[in-house]
């Protein structure tokens, strides 16, 4: 199924959110006529299940264009644009700037969002500061990805919790480390940038 799916993927045949669904017919394709786990009866608890699960990401989705429509009407882009402006002449300061940014704002927005609000509002600075785009790239989709990993609206961890019937305090608990690993190479592709440039020089054929 990885296979398919990155195959998938990569040659463009489908979208991410399509290949949620093409999993999930296969999940059950597999579950009722391979592994013969999953009865008939079974389905209505798995879509039950299934929609309350769906109902919390909804929720937090709302609450996160919600955050998206206040950062707007406040102007906070032109306010980020303003903090911004002193540090252009010292790239890596920059960037530890706009990683100190972006995780803030991802502990309460969702990914997308985050992106298509912050985006336009980053990317005069950076390239001002002579900054690869690509290499900004990479970092900042990190950095707004880790924001699925902070409460208060985590969404990664709020699914986890459904998923796993445990609270938020246990999960945190339990991840914290994983997300101590992500700061620290954060960081240090913040430090070396060649660790993400020379790489995607190579891939790029340049």
């Amino acid at each position: 199924l990885p296979v398919f799916i990155l195959i998938g993927l990569r040659s463009g045949k489908f979208t991410p959110t399509e290949a949620g669904v093409i999993t999930a017919v296969y999940a059950l394709v597999i579950g009722l006529f391979v592994y013969r786990e999953l009865k008939l009866s079974m389905l209505m608890d798995c879509l039950v299940s299934a929609a309350k699960s769906s109902s919390v990401i909804m929720f937090l989705a709302a609450a996160a264009m919600v955050s998206s429509w206040l950062m707007t009407v406040g102007n906070i882009p032109s306010i980020v644009t303003g903090i911004l402006a002193p540090f252009i002449a010292h790239p890596t300061l920059l960037m530890l700037v706009i990683a100190g940014i972006v995780l803030l704002v991802g502990t309460s927005m969702d990914v997308t969002p985050t992106i298509m609000i912050l985006t336009p509002v980053l990317l005069p600075a950076v390239r001002a500061a002579g900054i690869d785009v690509v290499y900004f790239g990479v970092v900042f989709i990190l950095n707004t990805v880790m924001g699925l990993l902070t409460p208060p609206v985590g969404t990664v961890l709020n699914v986890a919790c459904s998923a796993g019937k445990i609270n938020m305090e246990r999960i945190v608990k339990a991840v914290w480390p994983f997300l101590l690993a992500e700061v620290i190479i954060l960081l240090l592709l913040i430090l070396f940038p060649p660790l993400v440039t020379v790489p995607a020089a190579f891939f790029l054929g340049k």
